[in-house]
């Protein structure tokens, strides 16, 4: 009988451990997930002061917009969170609309050799930067799903795991487009 017992124990706490390795194990998938993004991101914000460079020539007197992207910038480079660094993402996105605006109005800028090139690297950054998001998302989803799944919800809140956030973008960004004025 305390063979029973004691056998039982044993795979309880096998049990146990499995589940909180599979938890470790997901969530330093997706914090790999967010270092794809990270190194994306990375290139994004420096490729931007050149772009901001060539667009400047053309119009200098977008001063609010220039001023929004190095505020961006700069709070990606002291971001030290996941959560920080979407945000500020999400502040250049924001801005970079307000530049592409200006773009949009200059037939000369947009005939510019170095611009256009700037222009294609961002596409080509931009594209790598969503399929690094979409596997972020994905691998955020299997480890949330993982915290909410009977029996791993209890010993995932005994062991203080939390749930993440999805790398989405901002609502607002979608909504308000920046204004540019001549």
């Amino acid at each position: 009988m305390i063979w029973i017992i004691l056998i039982l124990i044993v795979v309880i706490v096998i049990y146990l451990i499995s589940i909180y390795n599979k938890l470790i194990v997901l969530r330093n998938n997706r914090e790999n997930a967010f270092a794809d993004i990270d190194v994306q991101l990375k290139q994004r914000f420096d490729l931007v002061p050149n772009l901001v460079s060539t667009v400047k020539w053309y119009a200098s007197h977008e001063q609010a917009i220039y001023d929004s992207i190095t505020k961006a910038r700069e709070s990606y480079q002291s971001a030290w969170s996941t959560d920080q660094k979407i945000a500020a993402n999400n502040m250049l996105s924001w801005a970079l609309n307000g530049l592409l605006a200006i773009v949009e109005s200059n037939p000369e800028l947009k005939a510019n050799t170095n611009f256009l090139q700037l222009q294609s690297e961002l596409a080509d950054i931009e594209n790598k930067v969503a399929a690094s998001r979409r596997y972020f998302n994905s691998a955020t989803k299997e480890y949330n799903t993982s915290l909410e799944t009977f029996p791993n919800n209890v010993f995932a809140n005994m062991f203080n795991f939390k749930k993440w956030e999805y790398f989405e973008i901002a609502n607002e960004i979608e909504k308000e487009s920046p204004k540019v004025q001549f």
